[in-house]
């Protein structure tokens, strides 16, 4: 696709996804965690409880993990955003299979690794998807069974494995940290027997989270250290109680709790009010082990990986699941699954998850979603995944229209280049209180004739 022409015909941008893959390095992390063993597969949800996303790691050894679930953070920062990932770490990401890749016993293994120049390499994936959050009225939980890098003391300086989460407006910005909130399920350093649960928030540094050691604590992990066994780590946000909390647990035992009135109202919507991704990753080095005496160093052991068994996550309650023939406002709509529209097409997207997105759109243009089910807590944001090519100068707005094309907008926002016709991002923008179910018409508004917007998916938030 052309990303400098403004033409109403456009053609269709697709990416085809290369890995290279090897298991010299596979069979070296399997020798080194001492062949853990994993469960047969993630636990059946409890009653009441539906999955809403899995990997068990089952492959053959030596392979990367499933792109259609996850996406390879490599090199030292995302692009454009803060250096060293924005925490001082040293080592660079990589997708090679030294650093990540499934063991063929059902786990996957991220692994550091130092060469002969003494410089770090390891591996850091997340998930595609970014919509993972309470339904309104409702609980979400994310877990995971891991075992830590299985070394201690002098060897273990810099190690710094975590599970943890990120605010999908972090996403294609990487410079909005830590407002769009920050939720660390398992963060270990220095292999120490130790786990840490921390939500970051608000801003940096100091601000209403304590930024940026934000609002955290710790625990001893249970029975068998953290680095010679595997523990389930897990958070569980509850929005059925009030004031919403976001607890934190290893084994089942909750031990750290953040509840909404901790910090300002404004403070917690803000961080919390919007879908989130998943994300896995050993980092060395970077300020959490700073503050416990440094490293790595020349002491420091290569190889020792973190071996995650899986990754589920899972949703209570509330409006989890919409009315027949309906849609759940809090969870993303894919633009593509219009009733009806005028103006707009669909093409292949390169954005996350894969899928189509729909363009060609201009002034005019509209496309219907029909009973979408807000609930009875009023929302009170949109989110629009939106990318633009758009020439300079050109711009419009995206509109939020209830019931009828002809009511006035909800709310709306203005978009103009973005980098691309694929260079995404999510917009989001203050609405009126909407209750109850209602079809949504998104509307296209600008004061000239060329496409200035493509569309992905979109959300609502309270």
């Amino acid at each position: 696709m052309s990303e400098s022409s403004g033409a109403r015909r456009r053609r269709p941008f697709r990416r085809a996804l290369v890995a290279a893959l090897g298991t010299l390095g596979l069979v070296a992390a399997a020798a080194a965690a001492g062949a853990p063993s994993a469960s047969a597969s993630a636990p059946t949800p409890p009653s009441g409880w539906t999955q809403v996303f899995a990997d068990d790691f089952n492959g053959a050894a030596g392979s990367g993990v499933d792109t259609a679930d996850w996406r390879y953070d490599t090199g030292t920062s995302y692009p454009g955003g803060p250096a060293n990932w924005g925490t001082g770490e040293v080592e660079r990401m990589t997708s090679g299979s030294d650093n990540v890749a499934l063991d063929g016993h059902g786990n996957l293994l991220i692994t550091p690794r130092r060469n002969a120049g003494g410089a770090w390499t390891s591996g850091r994936i997340e998930t595609n998807r970014t919509d993972f959050q309470p339904p309104s009225g409702g609980k979400l939980r994310v877990e995971a069974r891991i075992q830590m890098p299985n070394v201690t003391g002098a060897a273990a300086k810099g190690y710094w494995p975590a599970f943890w989460m990120l605010g999908a407006p972090y996403r294609g910005d990487y410079r909005n940290w830590p407002s769009v909130g920050e939720l660390d399920i398992m963060e270990n350093v220095q292999g120490l027997n130790t786990v840490w649960a921390t939500m970051h928030c608000g801003t940096s540094p100091g601000g209403p989270c304590n930024e940026t050691s934000g609002i955290g604590n710790s625990t001893s992990c249970p029975g068998a250290t953290c680095q010679a066994g595997f523990h389930t780590y897990a958070m569980e946000w509850d929005r059925s109680v009030s004031p919403e909390a976001i607890r934190f647990s290893v084994d089942g035992t909750v031990y750290h709790t953040v509840t909404a009135n901790q910090v300002d109202a404004t403070t917690w919507a803000d961080a919390t009010d919007h879908g989130f991704f998943v994300i896995l990753n050993v980092a060395m080095g970077g300020g959490f082990p700073n503050a416990f005496g440094g490293g790595p160093d020349g002491g420091t052991e290569p190889g020792h990986p973190m071996v995650v068994d899986y990754v589920q996550v899972l949703s209570a309650g509330g409006g989890t699941t919409p009315p027949s023939g309906g849609r759940n406002a809090y969870s993303a709509i894919q633009a593509e699954s219009y009733d009806s529209q005028s103006g707009v097409g669909t093409e292949t997207t390169s954005d996350s998850g894969g899928g189509q997105n729909i363009g060609w759109i201009a002034n005019g243009d509209w496309a219907l979603y029909k009973g979408v089910d807000f609930g009875s807590t009023p929302a009170r944001q949109f989110y629009g995944r939106v990318a633009s090519g758009a020439a300079s100068g050109v711009s419009g707005l995206v509109e939020v229209r209830l019931d009828s094309r002809g009511n006035a907008p909800v709310g709306s926002f203005a978009v103009g280049n973005t980098g691309g016709w694929q260079s995404w991002q999510t917009i989001p923008t203050n609405i009126s209180e909407v209750t109850g179910t209602h079809d949504v018409y998104l509307t296209f508004t600008s004061g000239q004739p060329s496409d200035f917007v493509n569309v992905n998916w979109f959300d609502f938030g309270h």
